[in-house]
């Protein structure tokens, strides 16, 4: 962990292959998964000075994409594509009460954010047969497309909570929309937030190439050199 920076850095954890996850609302609790084993992944909540260190009940065979935490913090919900398509993802639930995983929501796109009030997941497919926008009531555990057909990598809800934010990239440039939203429902058309003149990945070596904060006033982005080495292998 650091300072948007790069400064004051804290090594929180060390594994095979570490992938960061989510933040709690409490702004000192985040998630991170170890991808490195051959039984799937391995879930871990952590406080960000590295203490308390917890790992989640694993499920065999379970290979996860993200980790959100619910808003009164006592669950986390995990999106976990399926076996028979990489392209569609199921939703799962830890309570951390130390019951069991339970699956929650299926064919409902990868997970990013959870609303302030506590009733809707927000998660998106970047591609694939079901692409798009997708919400998850918690309360009723129904998976209801929002918006089919937009290729977008995360969707997270903006400061607020009437509107929601995702970016698409084409034609050289990255454009950040602005969809109003209430109670589940979208009380508009999309509006565009942000132009960004350049283009970045939306997904980079299997995770998010971008993230930006809910009032846009900071994106951090990959920038892959553009680099290849090519080799020549003679048989003799």
């Amino acid at each position: 962990m650091s300072d948007i920076g790069g400064g004051n850095k804290v090594k929180i954890a060390s594994g095979q292959a570490l992938n960061t996850a989510g933040w709690a609302p409490d702004s000192f609790h985040l998630t991170f998964f170890d991808s490195g084993g051959s039984a799937g992944n391995k879930a871990y909540l952590v406080s960000a000075d590295g203490s308390d260190l917890r790992q989640l009940p694993p499920v065999p065979g379970m290979i996860i994409a993200s980790i959100v935490w619910g808003r009164n913090q006592k669950a986390v919900y995990a999106s976990v594509p399926t076996g028979t398509d990489e392209a569609t993802t199921d939703i799962w639930k830890w309570n951390l009460d130390g019951s069991n995983p339970e699956k929650f929501a299926h064919r409902c796109g990868v997970v990013s954010d959870a609303h302030a009030g506590g009733q809707y997941l927000l998660g998106a497919e970047l591609f694939g047969e079901i692409t798009g926008i997708y919400e998850v009531s918690i309360s009723d555990k129904k998976c209801v497309p929002l918006l089919p057909g937009v290729s977008t990598f995360t969707v997270t809800f903006a400061r607020d909570g009437k509107s929601f934010l995702y970016a698409v990239s084409a034609r050289g440039e990255v454009t950040i929309y602005r969809q109003p939203w209430r109670d589940g429902k979208l009380t508009g058309p999309s509006q565009i937030a942000l132009k960004v003149p350049f283009a970045f990945p939306l997904e980079y070596q299997g995770g998010n190439g971008y993230d930006f904060s809910k009032d846009l006033s900071t994106i951090v982005y990959a920038r892959p050199a553009g680099q290849a080495d090519l080799y020549l292998l003679s048989q003799k």
